[in-house]
């Protein structure tokens, strides 16, 4: 076994959450977060392998998502910043790099601006950090959407690292009610970020061009880069892998680049 090949995964006991997590490689540790409806694999399997060769990759998965334990409360954006965090002292890791997609963008948000003490560097991919950040009928659709409405690939992500069907239901209803009452954060709050940040949409994102871009003008210390495609592609996100295959190496190659400088 090399070095940039090392493995390892296991539970932490998380603010009453029994946290799965997975570890790869050696060097500067970079945090990886999933989007909602989402596992490590789902959202970053086909980017692990290329971030891992020059740096520690620590993946989590969050509260009722994957193979992480579930708690009688509703998902918040604050809590798994909180779990996260926790995750990261019971391992002893100190400050650290974060990358979060979609719902795990605005976890990294929330991190950084909670927990500033812990971050280095963040990438949001993908996020919103208001509800300008999408027509009006993507709100309005989580008000009468089913578990069919979520891609085939997510599921059957799910189903390979926890066969309980109840639990992907659960993790469902958990992850739609959350975006049904989400009001998101103040231009205050977030132009009170002050970790370097870099910024990544898709053209055709779920996202707008356009918020991605108010996000990187009250975000201080941030760099904007608009890639080719839609939700997840750049980062070959199994649910829109086949489109967005050819833009992964290009992705990581902008992600190091803001990471090593």
């Amino acid at each position: 076994m090399t070095d940039n090949n090392q493995f390892k995964n296991g539970y932490s006991e998380v603010n009453g959450l029994r946290m799965y997590y997975e570890v790869y490689g050696e060097g500067k540790p970079l945090v990886l977060i999933h989007g909602g409806g989402s596992t490590i694999q789902t959202s970053f399997g086909n980017i692990i392998p290329l971030l891992s060769k020059n740096r520690q990759i620590i993946a989590v998965e969050l509260q009722a998502h994957g193979r992480t334990g579930d708690r009688d409360t509703f998902l918040t954006f604050e809590q798994d910043a909180d779990d996260v965090v926790q995750l990261l002292k019971n391992i002893q890791i100190g400050k650290a790099d974060f990358l979060g997609f979609s719902n795990g963008g605005q976890t990294t948000i929330e991190i950084a601006i909670r927990h500033p003490h812990i971050v280095n560097k963040i990438i949001i991919a993908s996020a919103f950090y208001n509800r300008n950040a999408a027509v009006p009928l993507f709100w309005e659709g989580f008000n009468h959407v089913t578990l069919s409405a979520i891609p085939q690939a997510l599921k059957e992500g799910f189903l390979a690292v926890n066969n309980n069907v109840a639990a992907l239901q659960n993790m469902f209803d958990k992850d739609v009610q959350r975006m049904k009452t989400f009001k998101g954060w103040s231009d205050e709050q977030i132009q009170s970020i002050q970790a370097p940040a870099l910024i990544l949409n898709g053209d055709n994102d779920v996202v707008s061009p356009e918020h991605a871009v108010q996000m990187h003008r009250l975000i201080p210390n941030s760099v904007l880069v608009i890639l080719p495609g839609g939700h997840g592609e750049y980062l070959g996100e199994t649910g829109a892998l086949q489109d967005g295959k050819w833009t992964q190496t290009y992705a990581v190659d902008i992600i190091e680049a803001f990471l090593n400088k």
